[in-house]
């Protein structure tokens, strides 16, 4: 029987990819958006039903949780009322009587010298004392086809951190297919908390040398002033926000600078039922599309 599941941030970077996934195994999608455009390309993808509007707006929350079976809560990220609209999404969700509330958190979130990580801690918490049904997931830093971009137009790859330091890794197609099989079959995942981790652990020196193995030429790598990154391209953002949205990223340098970044692949491949996807496979398929897409 098809339920009906509400997906937050729907056109983020899991949303999109997870809403044609969902359709395919039969479930009916309600997608929240926030933009007439974002709304489009969720309506393009297939998603039954739209809703354009404000997570911070309780009207709003209470609307989208109407007669939903499951949700699945993407928070906006380096969004400064982040754990404000994680707490009321839990409480419509309870107040609607949802049976299962999917949380999209981070790899280790009692890293709390992390904004972000402190924030989704904090909803977690509040999530484990909903008495809802529920099943967080914290993946690692994405795989981002958008990362690729300058390694494959200007053989150079950025990071925001010191070059030395290693990180973990996932693919957001696992992740994805990940979210959609615990959506798919609740009862097996309530309660439980799953760190999604791909293989290895790479410092900037290693994707350089795993992009440019791909390439066939050599990719340097950079560190990149994140002061300056985030005033040039949220510098429309209103005056506190944009103080957040540079906290945010400066504290995550900081960490990042100082500690590795790491996980486990275990259990992401354990409910995957097959290995995770290698950065190694990512970047190939990334480069066989960029390709593509210059022949086209």
């Amino acid at each position: 029987m098809s339920s009906l599941i509400l997906i937050t941030s729907a056109n983020g970077n899991q949303g999109k990819r997870l809403v044609p996934k969902l359709l395919a195994s039969g479930h009916h999608v309600r997608a929240c958006v926030r933009t007439a455009a974002s709304a489009e390309q969720l309506r393009a993808l297939g998603a039954q039903q739209v809703l354009m509007g404000d997570l911070a707006d309780p009207a709003f929350i209470a609307q989208a949780m109407k007669g939903v079976s499951s949700v699945y809560h993407i928070g906006p990220t380096l969004h400064q009322e982040e754990r404000a609209m994680g707490f009321a999404m839990i409480d419509a969700a309870k107040a609607e009587g949802v049976g299962h509330f999917v949380f999209s958190s981070v790899l280790h979130a009692i890293a709390s010298d992390l904004i972000q990580h402190e924030i989704k801690r904090d909803i977690e918490e509040h999530l484990l004392s909903s008495g809802l049904e529920y099943t967080i997931l914290q993946p690692a830093n994405y795989m981002l086809p958008s990362r690729m971009k300058a390694v494959f137009e200007e053989g150079v790859f950025r990071l925001a951190w010191a070059l030395e330091k290693r990180q973990s890794m996932v693919d957001l197609g696992d992740v994805t297919e990940v979210v959609a099989r615990v959506l798919s079959d609740p009862e097996r995942h309530w309660g439980a908390t799953y760190e999604l981790v791909g293989p290895g652990r790479f410092n900037a020196y290693e994707i350089g040398a795993v992009a440019s193995n791909v390439v066939g030429r050599e990719i340097k790598v950079e560190r990149f002033d994140v002061e300056v990154f985030v005033r040039e391209r949220f510098g429309n953002l209103e005056p506190d926000a944009l103080q957040h949205m540079l906290r945010m990223n400066l504290a995550i340098a900081a960490h990042y600078s100082n500690h590795d970044f790491v996980g486990n692949s275990n259990v992401l491949s354990f409910l995957l039922g097959r290995p995770a996807t290698t950065f190694d496979e990512f970047v190939r398929k990334e480069y066989a599309n960029f390709r593509k897409a210059l022949s086209d």
